[in-house]
């Protein structure tokens, strides 16, 4: 039996050599697959290569000093204190919107995200430039914008340090209503806020003009009820 096998096997080939017989198809990809299959690893590998070469190229930065290192996204930080240059009313209102347009609610804000923020805006923007938003103040990297980086998007347009048209627009298009919080006819917006208090006690000045103003009403309510008890009683 095997050696029926055998012969027929050896047969089969001889008649493939002459021409007589096909050869048996086999799992051989065409030469231009094998071309392209190829080139898709080259890409691959190029990519990874070119982001592990700009990962060590950022960490010798940071290691010389001429970068600064990543900032933990997750760490807790206190806006009144990091940002002085903004108002209690501002950062109410900044946290508001970062909020609303962090549908998410996972405290980022991500591409798909500000791709709506910027429609909202009446200001829609490209993929690519959507990306050139996010890596303008993405500090820790991370591909997304946290608050603290949100609030960085205000610094910088106050100091006119931004350098992406989409976020300018950003920051010029919010929706806080800065109508009536102009100072000495300060047509700028940042401009106005930064010179409305000195740096040093204008919280301090705020809370203070808040507790006056809830001092103020809780007198008013205690002299209306006084008023209402004492009309009551000539009637009794």
């Amino acid at each position: 039996m095997a050696e029926n096998e055998l012969a027929a096997r050896l047969a089969r080939r001889q008649n493939i050599i002459e021409g007589k017989e096909a050869a048996p198809a086999e799992n051989i990809e065409p030469k231009c697959n094998q071309v392209d299959q190829s080139n898709e690893e080259k890409s691959t590998t190029d990519s990874a290569d070119n982001e592990l070469a700009q990962k060590l190229k950022r960490q010798g930065n940071i290691n010389e000093g001429t970068e600064e290192a990543a900032v933990n996204s997750t760490k807790v930080f206190n806006p009144n204190t990091e940002f002085k240059e903004f108002t209690l009313k501002q950062l109410r209102e900044f946290k508001a919107m970062f909020k609303k347009y962090d549908t998410g609610k996972d405290g980022f804000i991500d591409l798909l995200e500000l791709k709506y923020m910027m429609e909202k805006l009446q200001a829609p923007q490209t993929h690519l430039g959507l990306k050139g938003m996010i890596k303008e103040v993405d500090e820790d990297y991370d591909g997304k914008i946290s608050y603290r980086e949100f609030l960085l998007i205000f610094r910088k347009a106050s100091l006119g340090e931004l350098e992406i048209d989409g976020l300018k627009q950003l920051a010029e298009l919010s929706e806080i209503d800065v109508g009536q919080e102009g100072v000495g006819g300060a047509k700028n917006f940042f401009e106005a806020k930064v010179n409305k208090l000195n740096e040093g006690s204008k919280f301090e000045k705020e809370i203070l003009e808040e507790r006056e103003e809830r001092k103020k009403q809780d007198e008013e309510k205690k002299a209306r009820k006084a008023a209402f008890k004492e009309k009551a009683n000539l009637f009794k």
